[in-house]
């Protein structure tokens, strides 16, 4: 066994079943050895109940799991709890509690927090949300991940929880701020033309291989300034679907021959731009 998911349906939590109960009875088992991935799903009516007693679970019997290098909090369906109605928690003490952890995943940001964001090992960080807060920006920016190498975050809109501006995303593409970093995903944003033109220039683009801007409000403002980037010129790939560019802009942009994922174009409309992921 390499994975394990652990999950408790709504009738299940009516019942009385509790993930923590689940994940201590598991952790009694003696093969897991080769257990590399441990997925947290519903957590029993997520969107009442947070996430703290699976991460407390999880802490408590991370000597069970010695092999783990992946977890994943959150992964529900919209059918089990909306991704904006997720309640999550405080996961920073899952970060000591596995030196050896390599990914993690975070699905919803609903009181997520992550006030002590240090790790020697993490080289993956994703956050999928329909709005992602200010505070965990803000965390994000003053983390230490010295091997980080894939930053994912959708960032989302205002009307479900994204309260930030560009200025709590620009801490984030300092230079120096993560050294081993060669993907970064700002995704999934209101506010993607803006990021795009603060990244444009930015020094951080010549350390990495994949820029991934997709599932946002794209549109020619953004387009035109990464394409007249010569930073953008030295990636090996550009994720720029689900976007509001113009049919002359895209063709630009086939023009340069950049390695650009153009897919999912959607009708401009300056007022009204979507994101991919919302409630």
């Amino acid at each position: 066994m390499t994975m394990k998911k652990f999950t408790i349906g709504y009738d299940e939590f009516e019942e009385g079943k509790r993930i923590e109960t689940e994940i201590e009875r598991f952790a009694a088992r003696t093969d897991l050895g080769n257990l590399t991935s441990i997925i947290i799903g519903d957590w029993g009516q997520a969107y009442e109940n947070s996430s703290e007693d699976a991460v407390a679970a999880l802490v408590k019997h991370s000597g069970s799991f010695p092999a783990l290098r992946k977890l994943f909090i959150g992964d529900m369906h919209y059918e089990e709890c909306e991704i904006s109605w997720i309640t999550q928690s405080d996961l920073s003490p899952l970060l000591p509690a596995y030196p050896e952890l390599q990914s993690l995943t975070i699905k919803g940001a609903n009181d997520l927090s992550l006030s002590n964001l240090k790790h020697d090992k993490l080289e993956e960080l994703i956050i999928i949300s329909g709005g992602l807060s200010s505070g965990v920006l803000k965390q994000i920016a003053a983390a230490e991940l010295p091997n980080l190498r894939k930053l994912e975050l959708y960032l989302g809109m205002e009307n479900y929880g994204f309260d930030g501006s560009l200025k709590d995303i620009l801490p984030l593409i300092e230079p120096g701020k993560f050294p081993k970093l060669t993907y970064l995903g700002l995704k999934n944003s209101e506010i993607e033309d803006e990021i795009a033109v603060a990244l444009a220039d930015a020094p951080i683009l010549d350390q990495l291989e994949t820029l991934d801007l997709s599932c946002g409000t794209l549109g020619d403002v953004g387009a035109a300034a990464l394409l007249a980037s010569t930073r953008v010129k030295g990636l090996k790939a550009i994720s720029l679907s689900h976007h509001f560019m113009s049919e002359s802009m895209m063709e630009r942009w086939k023009q340069s021959g950049l390695p650009a994922d153009l897919s999912e174009r959607q009708d401009s409309n300056d007022e009204w731009r979507y994101t991919t992921i919302a409630e």
